[in-house]
């Protein structure tokens, strides 16, 4: 199949204007005719499914949570990207377009980060409208702080907690859909399979999580807004139950995977403390506005720290290494995550880590607690207050900024980071890869939509901070609704899909039979071993840096725990009761095909771009090297039955006003 974007032709800031206004739509009589089915209720499925049910649509919602409101969406802590240019700092649609293409080493779709940036302005006004109660300066207005990649402050926020306001902004707008009849809620019901009928998506089967049972769903066009797949690696900042399944089954029914390889390390988080733990814990990117990270100059003084003799208190200013602000003066602490986490892993690789296991640097708001208390000092007239008195009122502002984040660090890690630096490692993130899409937001499977992370579309290689939040809700709010109608126009007159058909019968067999399997397999080994197993070849090996002899080792070794997994997993409880340990084999199964795939696409683009960094292409810095003459393409990899044998097809990306070269942030 030829990948056909469906771009449409024109100046790029005239696209997405033109599209709509040519584009097909479905009459507000006609859209009661038509059904639509969305998986997964975050940002974009929640803004989706609210969206297109106030237009008339039949809409069904389904989550594997026991509440909408628990998407993974509710985690995101730091903020959502606008180009409103509030601060008056030189902020434009292009220069957010601009930053998003670079961010992502140029390895995103022009068209569609363009747009994603002219709609950015109107998901603030929809969210204020909402109620979101986004933080405001001493006038009023609505405030702004700067994220990693950028040289503006560009980045709405609600303290540490803007996922969750933004989610229940959406969730408010679904439930009303749903209190009038026009969406039905299908909570704790997990899609395990699409259904594809002539060649068109046309529903879905679910399994109710509670009673076991599968359930077959019809509907006029299937949206996929299921999130990442970052827990491949087992140990990650993403919510334990965050899986690929969905977005898997697409792909084996026809739906190409594109770019699996591009993973975002978050610089900005909780190191490892041991083997016991099952999840990583996200700080803000927002941190970095006021932290600095630093490393001791000597490594004996980081030997000292790691074996207790030593603090970071005890380290004197002229001894420590700011080596973000050292490698990269013009943007400092707020370089992309890319290059502020391979830093990190550099200092620690050298000697430098400052926790017992040397996988770790500091964050230090010393700096900063001083300037705001110095700042507050002035602005109350006060003369010659004392160091207590500025650093008490410079806490005051940090708590004010931060201390919802400040308070989670000191309950996991029991020290006060308002007296010591915090601890931090980066840590499994987001996926900028997922299913292929068109500038419809539709995949190689008419009919069947994919929006948010759960697509590839909109961030190349490297997803700059506080944009996540923006495209989860650019797709639902302001793109798929127009989009979603260009197709279903020809569906006014198909009436009620058939959920008796053949093609629901084999989908629900091939459900039902593996199930059955694990439930029957009579093997030694709990799913949470398989999941281990694969999460430390694949962080080994595919993390943050990756070499084509380790990625070979790695597919190796993935097929033989593949192999094993289905002989020796045991899954005890029965099918048709609550039954997690059946959920988790499910989306392990998933797992152990994705990782595969993950390693031969990140082995067949030898060149490093974003967060793909291979250890043969860097430059004599250690920065990334692309290789634009081969590899200025997005890979999309069709199913043929194995991982291993998946066709690789390209979709060339065209650079006709981002010119490209080398990223620098010097």
């Amino acid at each position: 199949m030829k990948l056909d974007s469906k771009i449409p032709e024109g100046p790029i800031d005239k696209k997405w204007t033109d599209h709509k206004d040519h584009i097909r739509i479905v009459a507000p009589s006609n859209k009661r005719r038509i059904d639509i089915i969305v998986v997964g209720t975050g940002l974009a499925g929640g803004a989706a499914a609210a969206s297109l049910a106030e237009m008339g649509y039949n809409v069904k919602a389904f989550c594997f949570q026991d509440s909408a409101r628990r998407a993974h969406s509710i985690a995101a802590q730091g903020g959502i990207n606008a180009a409103k240019n509030y601060q008056n700092d030189g902020d434009s649609t292009f220069r957010l377009f601009y930053d998003t293409v670079k961010g992502g080493d140029y390895r995103s779709r022009e068209a569609n980060v363009y747009r994603l940036a002219e709609v950015s302005a109107n998901i603030i006004d929809q969210c204020v409208a909402q109620g979101v109660p986004f933080a405001r300066d001493y006038g009023g207005l609505l405030d702004n702080r700067s994220f990693g990649g950028v040289q503006v402050s560009r980045t709405f926020y609600a303290r540490g907690q803007t996922g969750q306001q933004l989610l229940l902004g959406a969730y408010s707008a679904l439930m009303r859909q749903v209190g009038k009849g026009a969406v039905k809620m299908y909570d704790r019901h997990e899609m395990l399979d699409v259904v594809v009928v002539d060649g068109k998506a046309r529903g879905i089967i679910a399994r109710n999580l509670i009673t076991g049972e599968i359930e077959r769903h019809g509907a006029h066009a299937v949206l996929l807004c299921t999130g990442g797949y970052g827990n491949v690696f087992f140990l990650s900042t993403n919510a334990m139950g965050c899986n690929v399944t969905a977005a898997w089954k697409a792909h084996k029914r026809g739906a190409y995977m594109a770019n699996p390889c591009y993973t975002q390390i978050h610089p900005t988080c909780i190191p490892v403390s041991g083997t016991h733990q099952s999840k990583l814990t996200l700080m803000s990117e927002s941190l970095r506005n006021d932290g600095r990270i630093w490393v001791p100059k000597y490594i004996e003084d980081s030997k000292a720290i790691r074996e207790g003799k030593k603090k970071g208190n005890d380290i004197a200013e002229a001894d420590r290494d700011y080596y973000l602000e050292r490698r990269y003066p013009a943007f400092g602490n707020l370089v992309p995550r890319d290059v502020a986490s391979r830093a990190a892993k550099e200092r620690c690789d050298a000697g430098y880590g400052v926790n017992k296991t040397g996988e770790a640097v500091y964050l230090d708001f010393g700096a900063a607690i001083e300037r705001y208390g110095k700042l507050q000092a002035n602005i109350h007239n006060m003369e010659n207050p004392s160091p207590e008195k500025i650093k008490e009122m410079g806490t005051e502002v940090i708590s004010e900024k931060y201390g919802n984040l400040f308070d989670m660090y000191e309950n996991i890690v029991g020290e006060n980071p308002y007296m010591h630096a915090m601890k931090i490692y980066p840590a499994v993130h987001y996926t900028m890869g997922g299913l292929w899409v068109d500038y419809n937001l539709q995949t190689t499977v008419p009919g069947l939509f994919c929006l948010g992370e759960a697509n590839f579309s909109d961030h190349g290689a490297n997803r700059l901070g506080a944009s996540a939040l923006m495209q989860g809700l650019a797709d639902g709010y302001f793109v798929v609704p127009y989009t979603v109608g260009d197709y279903l126009a020809d569906d006014i007159r198909t009436g009620a899909i058939d959920t008796k058909s053949a093609a629901f019968d084999e989908a629900e067999k091939g459900v039902t039979d593996r199930i059955n399997h694990f439930l029957n397999n009579k093997g030694t080994k709990p799913v949470d071993d398989f999941h281990r197993q694969l999460g430390k070849v694949m962080w080994e090996k595919c993390g943050m840096a990756r070499n084509a002899q380790g990625l070979q080792e790695a597919i190796v070794e993935i097929r033989q725990i593949r192999e094993e997994f289905w002989k020796d997993v045991r899954v005890t409880g029965k099918g048709n009761e609550f039954n997690q340990e059946l959920e988790k084999a499910g989306r392990v199964a998933d797992f152990l095909e994705l990782g595969e795939l993950m390693c031969k696409d990140a082995l067949e683009r030898n060149e490093s771009c974003g967060g793909h960094f291979r250890e043969e292409y860097q430059t004599s810095e250690g920065e990334a090297m692309r290789d634009d003459d081969n590899f200025a393409h997005a890979a999309a990899w069709e199913w043929t039955g194995d991982p291993g044998t998946s066709n690789r097809h390209k979709e060339e990306m065209k650079f006709d006003v981002v010119k490209l070269t080398q990223r620098s942030y010097k």
